[in-house]
């Protein structure tokens, strides 16, 4: 009579072992290296003191490309530290690519969401302005209170959504409004969560 046969133990490989047998990469590393690197880029800013590091962060997206961010940090939870990061550079590119027409959306929001304008301080919202705009925020993160650097990034997306939902003119405009007001409620809730200093 045969034994019962005993479960194997699962092989666990070098990360480097499984890259040269054509796996996929570690997904433990990844998150890791997402929140770690994160975590580097915004103490390096804040602790620089230097208004020029400051600004090669702020375009740092114009020197590394969107998809190297994508890369590290988009497939992490909106509500950390990277996921927060990636939708504030994703803001700034956004509006960098389409000024004029988030500036139209954002003056047509503001009669919906003054409280709102006030905190985001765009002033006349003009395609020059609401540029301007992205890059105090992310100013803020690096020379400022990082949490409101992310309130006035959350109230720039609730004005830019009333506007865009208002000028709707078919389904995929107002779904566009809603993730840019779901993205307004997860910057807010970062920023809840720095001032707790819970944001990782």
């Amino acid at each position: 009579m045969n034994p019962t046969p005993r479960p194997h133990r699962p092989v666990v490989r070098d990360p480097g072992v499984l890259e040269a047998m054509g796996a996929g990469s570690d997904p433990i590393a990844e998150i890791h290296a997402a929140h770690e690197s994160a975590a580097a880029l915004l103490h390096a800013g804040r602790a620089a003191d230097d208004p020029a590091v400051t600004e090669r962060l702020i375009a740092l997206v114009d020197d590394i490309g969107i998809s190297t961010l994508a890369d590290l940090w988009a497939d992490r939870p909106a509500r950390s530290l990277p996921g927060a990061l990636w939708r504030l550079y994703l803001l700034r590119e956004w509006i960098s690519h389409d000024p004029a027409r988030v500036a139209r959306d954002y003056a047509a929001g503001i009669r919906f969401t003054e409280p709102h304008n006030v905190v985001a301080g765009v002033g006349y919202p003009g395609p020059d302005e609401v540029q301007r705009a992205a890059d105090e925020i992310l100013r803020g993160v690096f020379d400022g209170d990082f949490a409101v650097a992310l309130e006035r990034a959350a109230a720039f997306c609730h004005v830019v959504s009333a506007g865009r939902a208002d000028l709707a003119r078919d389904t995929d405009e107002f779904e566009r409004a809603g993730r840019l007001t779901g993205m307004a409620a997860d910057l807010t809730a970062c920023a809840h969560l720095w001032r707790l200093n819970q944001l990782a």
